[in-house]
Formats: C-alpha cells, sequence, structure tokens
C-alpha cells in the first residue's frame, strides 16, 4: 500500500496502525475552526511511530503537522497557541517552534548562555501535508527522506469533488463504535429500509412483501486485492479504497416533464465516505480508541445544486444526524456481540447467504487477508471495547457533532440567544400592559401587545422544542 491513504481527522495524541502506513487527513473546514490563537490536532490512526497535531501557520499560510509532544517535558503541544510571530507555543513553558518544526525561543534559556533552543533534541518532528479535496493530509513520517515525497505522491483523488458543476457539502461526526462495524455498515444497502425506516426514501418493489420493502439486492465484489475493491450493485458501483474510504456513484435519469425518453436529462449523485479511525482528543474529554471513530461524509451531485446556497448547512446535517442516530444503538451493542465471538470468526458466527451482504463480506476478507482481521493498537490499547455508557450519553449527539461543528454550534447558540430575546419581549410587553394605567392605551393597543407577548413566548417554547430536539443538551 505505498500511496498515500487518509486514516481520520480533527484530534490525534495516540498510535495505531494497520499493516501500511497511511496518510492522515484533517478537515480543514467548519469543522476545524480557524481561530487565530489555537492550534488544531488532526488524525493519529496509522503506522507512525510518533503522535501528531495538526497547526495553521498564520504566516506562511499553510498548514502543518507536529507531533503532539514538547520536547521539554513533553507536555502536549496541541493546548498551546500560534503567537504573534507566528510560531507554535507550547503552553506550559513557552516554548516556541516554527513550522519546520525548529525551537525558536526558550524562555528560561539567558540570553547571554549557550544557544540550547539550537539543539536537535530542542526541535519538533513536522510531517509533509499536502491539501486535497478540503482534507489536509499526511505522511506518517517524518524522515527526511520523506520531506518531498508529496510530490511524488498524492492522496486519493477523487475528481467530482473537485468538478465546480458540483454541489458538495462535507459532514462529520464522531461515532461510538468503531471503525470495522462503520465501514461495513455503510456497504450495507440492505438495512436502510428497517433501521433508517421513515427517514430515507428508497426505491419501492413492485410488490412487498413487509411493511419497509426490503428486497432481494444484486450485489458483487470484483477486483479486491491490498489496496481495496470494487463492487457492483444495482444502478451504481462501489469503490472500497483502503483502508478507510467509501464511495458510491449512481447514474440517475430524472424526467424533466413533456419530453420524449432520449430528451431526459443525466444527473450524477455520487457518495463518498471518508471513514476515520481516531485515537485521542483534547477537546472534549472523549477518547477515540477501540469503540469509537470518526466518520466524514460528502454526497456531491450535479443536480439541485442552487438549494446549498440558500439553505443552511446546519439542516443538512441535522438530517444526516437523524439517519445516524437511528442504527447508533445497534450497531454499538453488534460490536460487542462480534468482539465476544472474535473477529477472526466473523464470518462464522454471522449468517451471510445473500448477494446484499456481498461488499460486508469483500470488506471483512480483505480485513482478515491484509489487516490481520483488526487494527493494531501497537500497544497503547489492548483492544477491549470499554464500557457501554448509558444510552441517553450514547444517543448525546451534542458532544459527537454539534460542538466541533461552525455551522451546527452557530445554529446552537442562535436558537439560545432567540430563545431568550423572545422571553425578554414578552416578560416586558406584559409588563408595559401592567403599568400602563387605564385610559393611556387603547383597547386595541393593549390587545395588540398582550397578543405580542402570547406569541413572543409561544415562539420562545418552540425554539425551546426545536433546540432540544435537533441539538440535544449534553
Amino acid at each position: 500500500m505505498d500511496i498515500l491513504r487518509p486514516s481520520t481527522a480533527i484530534v490525534a495524541t495516540n498510535k495505531t496502525q494497520f499493516t501500511k502506513p497511511w496518510l492522515k487527513p484533517g478537515l480543514c473546514s467548519s469543522f476545524t475552526p480557524l481561530n487565530r490563537n489555537r492550534v488544531f490536532t488532526t488524525l493519529s490512526s496509522s503506522a507512525a511511530e510518533t503522535e501528531s497535531v495538526e497547526e495553521f501557520d498564520w504566516k506562511d499560510k499553510e498548514w502543518k503537522v507536529f507531533d503532539d509532544t514538547c520536547p521539554h517535558r513533553l507536555a502536549p503541544l496541541s493546548e498551546g497557541r500560534i503567537d504573534q510571530w507566528g510560531r507554535l507555543q507550547c503552553v506550559y513553558h513557552g516554548w516556541c517552534f516554527s513550522a519546520s518544526g525548529d525551537c525558536k525561543f526558550i524562555p528560561q534559556a539567558p540570553p547571554d548562555g549557550p544557544p540550547v533552543h539550537t539543539f536537535k533534541k530542542a526541535c519538533v518532528a513536522v510531517y509533509p501535508s499536502t491539501v486535497q479535496h478540503e482534507i489536509v493530509w499526511f505522511w506518517p513520517n517524518a524522515d527526511p527522506q520523506y520531506q518531498d515525497i508529496i510530490l511524488k505522491k498524492k492522496p486519493p483523488y477523487i475528481p467530482v469533488l473537485d468538478d465546480p458543476s458540483f454541489t458538495k457539502l462535507m459532514g462529520t461526526r464522531d461515532i461510538p463504535y468503531g471503525y470495522e462495524v462503520l465501514i461495513e455498515n455503510l456497504m450495507d444497502p440492505a438495512h436502510v429500509p428497517y433501521a433508517h425506516y421513515g427517514i430515507m426514501r428508497t426505491r419501492t418493489p413492485k410488490m412487498k412483501a413487509d411493511r419497509e420493502g426490503g428486497r432481494p439486492l444484486d450485489m458483487s465484489v470484483k477486483k479486491l486485492d491490498v489496496n481495496g475493491f470494487t463492487g457492483e450493485q444495482e444502478r451504481g458501483i462501489s469503490v472500497f479504497i483502503a483502508p478507510c474510504i467509501f464511495h458510491f456513484s449512481s447514474d440517475l435519469v430524472v424526467d424533466q416533464g413533456n419530453v420524449s425518453e432520449t430528451e431526459k436529462v443525466l444527473y450524477y449523485i455520487q457518495f463518498i465516505i471518508l471513514l476515520l479511525t481516531i485515537c485521542g482528543s483534547r477537546n472534549f474529554n472523549y477518547l477515540f480508541s477501540p469503540g469509537n471513530s470518526r466518520l466524514i461524509w460528502t454526497f456531491p451531485r450535479n443536480f439541485g445544486v442552487w438549494i446549498d446556497n440558500i439553505v443552511p448547512r446546519w439542516m443538512f446535517h441535522i438530517g444526516q444526524d437523524l439517519i445516524l442516530d437511528s442504527d447508533l444503538s445497534l450497531l454499538h451493542i453488534e460490536e460487542r456481540k462480534i468482539m465476544d465471538m472474535g473477529a477472526t470468526d466473523w464470518q462464522k458466527a454471522c449468517f451471510v447467504p445473500t448477494k446484499s451482504d456481498a461488499l460486508v463480506v469483500g470488506f471483512r476478507r480483505w480485513l482478515n487477508k491484509y489487516a490481520g482481521s483488526k487494527v493494531d493498537w501497537r500497544g497503547k490499547y489492548s483492544g477491549a471495547l470499554p464500557p457501554s455508557p448509558p444510552r441517553e450519553q450514547l444517543m448525546d449527539r451534542y458532544w459527537y457533532h454539534e460542538v466541533k461543528c461552525k455551522s451546527c454550534n452557530t445554529a446552537y447558540k442562535g436558537l439560545n440567544a432567540l430563545e431568550v430575546a423572545l422571553q425578554i419581549i414578552s416578560i416586558i410587553s406584559i409588563g408595559i400592559v401592567a403599568a400602563t394605567k387605564h385610559g393611556v392605551m387603547s383597547m386595541v393597543a393593549r390587545t395588540t401587545v398582550v397578543s405580542m407577548a402570547i406569541i413572543c413566548f409561544a415562539a420562545s417554547r418552540w425554539c425551546g422544542l426545536l433546540h432540544l430536539q435537533k441539538f440535544p443538551l449534553p
């Protein structure tokens, strides 16, 4: 697997690997808040022998990927900041590093003493990185021989993500189950009519055997090797780019009205998933490890592009969150049952007799053959799953998504502010009516003010309900 691969996004502190080097991505969109005084961590789920942190060099306007360890006393650099000279400053003792990882300033070193900041041990490893498809990718080896690796090898390229005629909103969500279950679930269209009933629309068969309309699916795996495989299914092709990109594309013929069959317009919709396994979080007291992963998704399409220009991004994210919520508990429990039986005995434990499971079986074959059936945590973790949290905590999407997403976080705060403002207006309106003497304000005016107070109060309660339903409190 001698090419750049993605593995996780936006948070890092630990070491994991499959069997080959992966390149790591981190979203550089609204999901990574470009705050001038913040350091942004990225992924760490690879063959890298080090831990990594991603930060934005405001001087050079480039993304850089550093080890998440200060050489002084091993404090996490991800807790630091970018100072006024564009240097990465450790928050513990103020040591400063340039974009190349060289130590530029040690406050505790006397100016007239030896230049200890120039010593090799004072430097931080910086990894080769590049931005593609609005994702930061890095090569997980800081050895000088890989300094120009980005010029020779590139991350997996998906042309439609750079096609201006397509819209391609991205989203991300932390998931309380692991990489293996996440990826096989997204390869499985047969569960959609059941696990996502009433949320996702599916093709209705001519004769429904049950309420949900499940039906046989003709699916098959082609050309499986170390780099992944291609899957064929009705109305589309699936591509698994090992170890963590799943890409489905389908051609849709849309009838434009009174036109002949040959004049129908052909549209394309693609379903692209970046499946990411993360290994650490500094912001949310939530550890990405066995039993936890991160999903980055995008749905490029070349029709209805104007919709994305007028509908807020958070409204699309709400829809995706509802889909992820609807089978989240099932998959969390399923993962534990698979672990109890042993990942290597997956096909013996599970009965998969139909073609609808072809891609899932193909993924497990790839995992067993090229990755030893599981993620190699390099001794950082035993591989055992953490205890299951209460269902309320398991289903709490606030910390899994909203707090990290700029659009959803803004909507969350906006609904909070609007609810409070409406309540204040309601109280003030009632106060005005109560304090005004009879005869000073006409009956029509009183009725109008009272009506406005009632409407504002009702609207504030609606905002509160919407707030709780769409953005559950932590």
